[in-house]
């Protein structure tokens, strides 16, 4: 008899951007002449930089032709864009980041869920709430949570981003082993200072434990004083693994090719209390599992870091930012307070009622698609998150049917 993995029971409904998805083509079937707007899921809209396609083009013309063909590439990413990496987003912010301690991969998504894989079954984990979903699922799916009770899973530490702490969550007041971290944040928006990630590093550092730190937003950061890596904080390439995607940096959603940081200084323990390295372990896990993201698509992302593309990468992100101020304005005037949508791409909205109550108002009465706040953690109850990826003229409609239906409803 085969036997099923029974963590898989213990997951609350469906993902949350499938329950989404569900209903919003629900609500489409019954209005078919209805057109959507949709400011829920962090997905792109806009085409890749001129940089990168003409990259892409090149690459492809490449693998058409015996002697310039590419079969498998190196499971940790080819050279050139390792040392791109290496060289632009870490060395000259300060961070002594080389380019063997960076994988390339094709999500960020996909290595934070599989990171996870490195540890014991019984270490105790801290995440915050609300955050990404993927986080505690994957946790959740390798065993390391008890049943679900009263919104939470019971065996795992919350980090609680409220409004009274202003979205950063507070240091664990217990002995923890793995703490997610995601600044800037999905889905609040809320950016973390130098001075904050530090006492995060020095928890880390006293504890012996590991930070998983989620930048996948940082391309968003107009504040040269916040920090765009946690390796800009001394002695965090001892403590700390860093998640970065092309995704929203270059709109690579599609294209998938994200990045993995996992300092050689970087170590984890036996149960005998054995030092070792934890980028030995990530590295047979890739070579083992994982094929490497293709050498057109390596490429094109090479090409984010060329002049030209870094001008057209900030043009894109720029674009969105003025969707998410123009978002963060309207539904402040509207009376809500609003955090985010400065130096990230989403703002969160606490709107007063219940989350999946709010979202059906915003479908049903406006044709706009947010996300449940609740969806993202018990703390999300009472909130929404709407996303700027879409187009000013999207974008600015929306705001005006939003504006119709709460003051109709």
């Amino acid at each position: 008899m085969i036997r099923m993995n029974e963590n898989y029971l213990k997951l609350q409904a469906s993902y949350l951007f499938a329950q989404i998805a569900q209903r919003v083509n629900a609500y489409q079937a019954q209005n078919p002449q209805q057109k959507i707007i949709r400011l829920g899921i962090g997905d792109v809209t806009r085409a890749l930089p001129a940089a990168c396609i003409a990259a892409f083009h090149r690459a492809v013309e490449e693998m058409a032709n015996d002697a310039t063909f590419r079969g498998y590439g190196p499971e940790q990413g080819y050279e050139f864009l390792r040392e791109k990496i290496a060289v632009h987003d870490f060395q000259a912010r300060g961070a002594d980041i080389s380019a063997d301690e960076v994988f390339i991969s094709d999500g960020a998504k996909c290595d934070t869920g599989n990171f996870q894989e490195l540890f014991a079954q019984d270490i105790r984990i801290a995440i915050p709430d609300p955050v990404y979903p993927v986080y505690i699922d994957t946790n959740v799916m390798a065993g390391r949570t008890a049943t679900w009770r009263n919104g939470r899973y019971e065996g795992v530490v919350y980090l609680e981003s409220t409004e009274a702490n202003d979205y950063i969550p507070q240091l664990p007041q217990e002995n923890v082993d793995l703490i997610y971290l995601c600044f800037p944040n999905n889905p609040t928006g809320r950016t973390i200072t130098k001075e904050q990630l530090r006492a995060w590093v020095e928890y880390a550092r006293a504890h012996r434990a590991l930070i998983l730190y989620d930048a996948a937003y940082v391309e968003f950061i107009r504040d040269d004083e916040l920090p765009q890596s946690i390796y800009e904080i001394e002695g965090a390439q001892e403590v700390a693994v860093e998640f970065r995607s092309f995704s929203k940096t270059a709109g690579f959603t599609g294209t998938r090719c994200a990045y993995t940081v996992v300092p050689r200084r970087c170590q984890v323990y036996d149960a005998q209390g054995n030092r070792h390295s934890l980028h030995a372990l990530w590295d047979r896990r890739q070579s083992t599992k994982f094929n490497g993201v293709s050498y057109p698509v390596q490429r094109a992302a090479e090409a984010v870091f060329s002049p030209e593309g870094k001008v057209q990468v900030r043009a894109l992100s720029d674009y969105y930012l003025t969707n998410a101020r123009l978002i963060r304005e309207t539904m402040a005037k509207l009376g809500f307070a609003c955090v985010g949508g400065e130096h990230a791409p989403y703002v969160w909205i606490k709107t007063g009622m219940d989350s999946w109550a709010f979202f059906d108002l915003l479908l049903h009465k406006a044709g706009v698609v947010c996300t449940p706040g609740v969806g993202f953690g018990s703390c999300g109850e009472g909130y929404v998150r709407l996303s700027a990826f879409n187009s000013h003229e999207n974008v600015r409609e929306a705001l005006q049917r939003i504006s119709h239906a709460l003051a109709h409803s």
